[in-house]
């Protein structure tokens, strides 16, 4: 709906109650998940059998708290060491191919620009399997050749940073790319004309003025590495990202302990999605 356009008042109402509708079918599911986290149950779902806090600090078996679910903690762990590689990774090569595709004019640039949108389109699974089969090969092959074992090409978490990157690249490429654009070229000309390197004059401003999308990005990229699922499935090894480990308990047998877990991520991404709007705003 176009609000400078006159618009019939029942047209109006239906539009603002399907948007009402249509927030209340995102956030139910998640209320649930938060409000049976605190369920003094065994199991994640109606009745309520009262208010407690046993699925977060428990020691005692059933009730074993998150914080003290020694699984939960290692699977927490390895998706904080993955998700840090995957942002730094996606950030340094999105930032590189921000100003290659914005800065500068090659023949072929359109088909490598297309080939950088490709894995958003990519089914995951799909992705992983690619992945995993490709590096397989040169792992046999190497090995065949020299004799040694190649660990990193096997399943687990090299496989697994290196999957990630490989489609969360493109999301840090599109937000700093739509960023550079903005940037007017002629303040770094006359950094140049006044002594400044090429080198110097886009680290004291092109970066500067980056930085939220910098940023941005890389807060995207850790929250998109902890979520995902389809790709890690098909490259993990022993070590087990929190997507994966859920994934394992859920198969044994869901608790509330699970719903705690998906209460601490939600308000964790609330609090970066925040952090990643108020940068810019801080800045000025």
């Amino acid at each position: 709906m176009i609000p400078t356009v006159p618009q019939p008042a029942f047209a109006k109402w239906c539009y603002r109650a399907y948007v009402t509708a249509f927030f209340i079918y995102l956030a139910l599911p998640l209320s649930v998940v938060c409000v049976f986290a605190f369920n003094n149950s065994v199991f994640p779902s109606p009745p309520w059998e009262g208010f407690t806090l046993a699925w977060f600090f428990g020691t005692e078996a059933p009730y074993i708290g998150v914080f003290h679910e020694r699984s939960i903690l290692r699977a927490i762990g390895t998706s904080t060491f993955v998700a840090l590689w995957v942002s730094a990774l996606a950030v340094a090569v999105g930032t590189c191919n921000a100003f290659l595709f914005v800065r500068h004019t090659f023949r072929g640039k359109a088909l490598l620009y297309m080939l950088m949108l490709l894995p958003l389109i990519i089914p995951g699974v799909i992705l992983g399997i690619s992945i995993l089969v490709f590096s397989s090969a040169i792992a046999n092959t190497l090995e065949d050749a020299t004799g040694l074992w190649f660990d990193g090409l096997r399943p687990g978490l090299i496989l697994v940073i290196l999957g990630q990157f490989s489609f969360i690249t493109t999301f840090a490429t599109l937000v700093i790319s739509a960023r550079l654009q903005k940037f007017d070229p002629s303040l770094e000309e006359a950094a140049l004309n006044l002594g400044a390197s090429q080198w110097g004059a886009i680290r004291q401003i092109t970066l500067p003025f980056l930085m939220p999308a910098i940023v941005a990005s890389a807060i995207v990229s850790i929250l998109m590495s902890f979520e995902n699922f389809n790709t890690t499935l098909m490259l993990v090894g022993s070590d087990s990202p929190l997507t994966i480990t859920m994934f394992d308990k859920l198969k044994q047998g869901s608790t509330p302990v699970l719903n705690a877990v998906s209460l601490l991520l939600i308000v964790i991404s609330a609090i970066l999605g925040l952090a990643s709007l108020f940068f810019p705003n801080a800045r000025k």
